[in-house]
């Protein structure tokens, strides 16, 4: 259910989206992703990371999440990618996801033991 939950944040917030724009008067290209769906994915991948947390443990939520939202990452961009650096993008999305990932598990693991602590109290 985490693989499921994990890639869904991809392909929901973050997938579907490959449209750049030019901004008509500087010329800056900017994209494919706006502001609004880089929160709506980190707050979803939070809430499925507290979850995995619960369900499988701090490392193996950690490996849980990295692995499938590189996966679905991987499943959109390298089909696309005629250069051949969509290998290089998914080592830095999955290291990226692991820290992110990996910081969140490390706060919802001490606050969960915080929280037992202070129920045995």
């Amino acid at each position: 259910m985490v693989v499921v939950l994990t890639a869904a944040c991809w392909f929901a917030w973050l997938g579907w989206d490959t449209q750049y724009r030019t901004d008509p008067v500087t010329g800056d290209v900017t994209g494919p992703y706006e502001a609004w769906q880089v929160v709506g994915c980190v707050v979803s991948l939070v809430a499925v990371t507290v979850t995995a947390v619960r369900a499988l443990g701090g490392r193996r939520a950690v490996a849980t999440v990295a692995v499938a939202f590189t996966a679905a990452w991987v499943a959109t961009q390298a089909p696309r990618d005629e250069s051949g650096l969509w290998l290089v993008g998914a080592l830095l999305v999955l290291l990226g996801t692991a820290a992110g990932v990996g910081v969140v598990a490390l706060v919802s693991g001490a606050g969960r033991r915080r929280r037992a602590r202070a129920a045995r109290a």
